[in-house]
């Protein structure tokens, strides 16, 4: 058996490589979404004007999506320059949390008309918490340097 040491550098690229590719992924989306959607709707039996309800609600949990990738990929750039426990990466983790917390209330809203995006809202909903309490820690640990920089 082969073993590969992975080392931070790595492991901090193949993130980056992973942001680059669902970047790819949601333009795709952006680009096909209407013609996707039109036929997700002809094939399921739904109503014509839900292809413009689903569309509206799709394109706008995109904008928080490339937000959200951006905020990703500034917060990956840092922690490779080893600026890790700073008040940017804070600041950015904040923007990622609240862009999940709008795209939640999005679907969520959206699930009135197409109850699976409640699904999606459920989803989006708890990784808001998630990055929520990595930014609490990174707060916590800043401050913690900080006093520590400070008795030293």
């Amino acid at each position: 058996m082969i073993r590969m040491h992975v080392t931070k550098d790595m492991s901090i690229r193949l993130t980056l490589a992973c942001v680059a590719v669902f970047a790819v992924f949601l333009l795709a989306a952006d680009l096909f979404a209407f013609r996707w959607i039109g036929w997700y709707v002809a094939w399921r039996g739904m109503r014509p004007e839900s292809v413009l309800k689903m569309t509206v609600t799709l394109y706008a949990a995109s904008v928080f999506g490339w937000v959200c990738l951006w905020a990703l990929w500034r917060l990956l750039k840092n922690i490779k320059a080893e600026r890790v426990f700073d008040g940017e990466n804070v600041r950015l983790l904040r923007a990622i949390s609240w862009c999940c917390a709008f795209a939640a209330l999005i679907f969520c809203v959206s699930g009135v008309y197409y109850p699976p995006f409640f699904f999606a809202g459920a989803a989006a909903a708890f990784m808001m918490l998630i990055v929520r309490v990595v930014k609490n820690v990174f707060q916590q640990a800043i401050e913690m340097k900080s006093e520590l920089d400070l008795t030293i």
